[in-house]
């Protein structure tokens, strides 16, 4: 059997299926570039800083110990033949044959053609993302704070966030709870110093909430300082230089600059759903049938079985968007236990169980004791919406020894508050020992002061002594 991707289906589907189908003679095997499932509510908590960043990550070999792992990407798929191409790091590529396939790929970040956002811009969808974010902020109030040039200074900073779903107001919330944390610790800045604006093109936030509620979580944002600019689009961001434009008259609204933009304006499905041979809708997400069967005009495919972002699932309930299941964490994982359960009921000529779920509602977090939530349809917000926000997520990451990490650790938080320790070099982790392994060039001369070829060009910069 091959699961492609190891995100939430495809892990959970494993830990249902490993032991089943071991011990039925065959093997599971899980194709996916990373060795860990990502917990991705959590990432906007380990940009702030709250989560370390290994605790909101699951291990595939310590938890799928009866699974065949590879560390690859599924390249193509040849249902029709029942086998896929595998790719790994290192460029070598392969063929898996398989009886059964459970499409889980999972979604990306969904970006647009604006000018300079591929060079500037970042996301918060990846685990390296939101630690890079948070070594970013940490590191640019550090610098901000010591410099001189005014324009300088402000661009160091002002942190800009595009995009105001649940992803871009947990993202702009924690990292302003980090910044100003870290702004208390630093006696040359105060939050006056400090810029952050959250843009979105539509007329209000978090659709998943009320009106009232969004209307509520805009005022609080501005009452932290937060601009939050609506029906407000990015037109440009050549060298990180902004250009905002009103939205849908592409008026010019404001220009200026910034060295950290953070992109969370939507996500599409895996690409890889169109190098296969399955259905797929206008929007790439392959069909699916309410059994998780993949699901053509023709009818279901053998064998094919597919859930979670990369999939166009009915919602039964009747409260997804467009009459498909919203791509979020909570569906994700129960539809992984139902398929499991339907792969093997249709394995032993069982019946096949529809996947029917009615969210019980949904939960944000701010920062510190700050949230929103819709529970049931009752409105939370503050404290008690936080809590409620820690109390499902912490039960909600897989296994339990994640969940006494992540648990323990909100726990020493909140006795010895926020670690606001940056990392440096993190993306050149060899220069300290390059630098002692190449010390510089004694000159030859007491009086010449070097020779030419030592001289450094003016505007030259050494490789391991020039700092990001």
């Amino acid at each position: 059997m091959l699961i492609v991707g190891g995100g939430y289906v495809g892990f959970y589907a494993a830990m249902r299926l490993q032991s089943k189908i071991k011990n039925a003679g065959g093997i599971v095997t899980v194709v996916d570039p990373l060795p860990y499932m990502t917990y991705q509510p959590f990432l906007p908590e380990v940009a702030g800083g709250n989560i370390e960043a290994r605790h909101s990550v699951v291990s595939h070999r310590r938890h799928l110990k009866d699974t065949e792992l590879i560390d690859g990407e599924v390249a193509s798929i040849d249902h029709k033949n029942r086998k896929a191409s595998v790719k790994l790091e290192d460029g070598e590529t392969f063929e898996i044959p398989y009886q059964d396939i459970i499409m889980s790929a999972g979604a990306q970040t969904k970006t647009f053609p604006i000018p300079g956002l591929a060079e500037n811009g970042i996301g918060l969808k990846t685990i390296e993302e939101a630690v890079a974010l948070r070594n970013q902020v940490l590191e640019k109030i550090e610098s901000g704070s010591m410099e001189s040039d005014d324009a300088v200074r402000r661009r160091a900073l002002t942190f800009v966030v595009v995009g105001g779903g649940f992803a871009g107001i947990e993202a702009i919330a924690e990292l302003e709870d980090l910044a100003r944390a870290a702004v208390r610790r630093n006696s040359r800045l105060t939050m006056k110093d400090v810029r952050f604006v959250l843009v979105e093109a539509m007329g209000r936030i978090m659709p998943e909430v009320t009106e009232e509620q969004a209307v509520g979580v805009v005022e609080h944002l501005r009452s932290r300082g937060i601009e939050v600019l609506l029906n407000t689009s990015l037109a440009s961001a050549v060298d990180g230089k902004l250009e905002l434009i009103s939205m849908p008259d592409k008026n010019p609204v404001d220009q200026f600059e910034t060295d950290t933009l953070v992109w969370t304006a939507g996500v599409q499905a895996n690409p890889l759903a169109k190098k296969s041979d399955f259905p797929v809708d206008e929007r790439g997400r392959i069909k699916a049938g309410t059994d998780l069967r993949i699901t053509g005009d023709d009818g279901p495919l053998e064998n094919a079985w597919t859930a979670g972002d990369v999939s166009a699932v009915p919602d039964l309930s009747g409260g997804g968007v467009g009459g498909y299941c919203v791509p979020n964490a909570q569906h994700a994982v129960r539809q992984a236990k139902r398929l499991a359960s339907n792969l093997l009921a249709s394995r032993e000529g069982g019946e096949l169980v529809d996947y029917k779920h009615s969210t019980i509602g949904v939960v944000a977090g701010f920062g510190l004791g700050k949230g929103v939530a819709n529970i049931y349809g009752r409105a939370l917000f503050g404290l008690p919406a936080w809590m409620m926000h820690r109390g499902y997520h912490g039960l909600a990451i897989p296994t339990f020894e994640r969940k006494a990490r992540v648990i323990s650790g909100w726990f020493w938080n909140m006795l010895l508050s926020r670690d606001t320790t940056q990392l440096e070099d993190l993306d050149r982790p060899r220069a300290a020992f390059r630098a002692a392994a190449n010390p510089p060039k004694k000159d030859d001369s007491e009086n010449d002061g070097g020779s030419k070829d030592d001289a450094k060009k003016p505007g030259e910069k050494t490789e391991v002594g020039a700092k990001k």
